[in-house]
């Protein structure tokens, strides 16, 4: 009997701690004034949250990317062979444009930008000048890291065209500063979407436009600020990739 009163005064004590540690655990969340909330935190959407759409113009809606900071790039020393075709296939959010580069007219401005092209420099970069002055085509610019118009690959090529070239619609050309020598290029690239730009002959070239045009219709066609040539929504370079067949 002794041992069973021991067993039942150990139970009660054992039961005693347990409701004690219960109403402490139950104090302290009270004392240090914790709260707590069935409700969800805002959600913020993000671009992979976005459902794709597309506008009237045909251009799916894509995020803006953030400016690359101007990097310093080597340039590419591998020379295009004159016996290939090579094609440069841009893919943007409002279709993809082909370019036939000109390696023969244009052998070190085309051997930089394939250069450029297989690092990968492109990919995520933008149109950012959509320039139709008076609401007439002129070009359409992009492959600024920078997104602004002042950015490039950290080098520059000099290839002066011929005197007779003309900068007539699907021309595709490199983009310089006024104050550059004729021929000056880095990564920026222009398409000429007018019949003919009237350009002076100091724009090295990259080659035309191939294939299907839409996509470089719709990027004329973007609404734009202006007064900076800028597009009100992004046009943005998903990838920009080489390839060659013979001639």
């Amino acid at each position: 009997m002794r041992r069973a009163n021991v067993l039942i005064v150990i139970l009660l004590a054992s039961l005693a701690l347990v409701l004690g540690l219960l109403a402490c655990g139950k104090d302290s969340s009270t004392d240090t004034g914790a709260t707590t909330t069935s409700a969800a935190p805002p959600r913020t959407e993000t671009s992979a949250s976005i459902p794709p759409r597309t506008s009237n113009d045909g251009c799916r809606a894509v995020a803006a990317p953030e400016p690359a900071a101007n990097p310093n790039r080597r340039r590419s020393r591998r020379r295009l062979s004159r016996n290939r075709r090579y094609i440069a296939t841009i893919r943007t959010n409002c279709g993809t444009i082909r370019v036939r580069l000109d390696v023969r007219r244009a052998p070190k401005t085309t051997a930089s930008f394939a250069g450029l092209a297989r690092n990968g420099f492109f990919d995520g970069l933008t149109f950012h000048r959509v320039a139709k002055p008076g609401g007439n085509d002129f070009v359409i610019q992009g492959g600024d890291p920078l997104g602004t118009g002042d950015g490039g690959p950290g080098y520059s090529v000099v290839e002066a065209p011929s005197r007779k070239t003309r900068y007539r619609r699907y021309v595709v050309a490199m983009a310089k500063s006024p104050t550059q020598p004729p021929g000056t290029s880095g990564s920026q690239f222009f398409i000429v979407t007018a019949r003919d730009a009237g350009l002076d002959p100091d724009y090295a070239i990259l080659g035309t436009v191939v294939g299907d045009k839409r996509a470089v219709k719709r990027i004329a066609a973007v609404p734009t600020d202006p007064g900076l040539e800028a597009p009100l929504d992004p046009v943005v370079m998903s990838s920009v990739r080489i390839a060659s067949t013979r001639r």
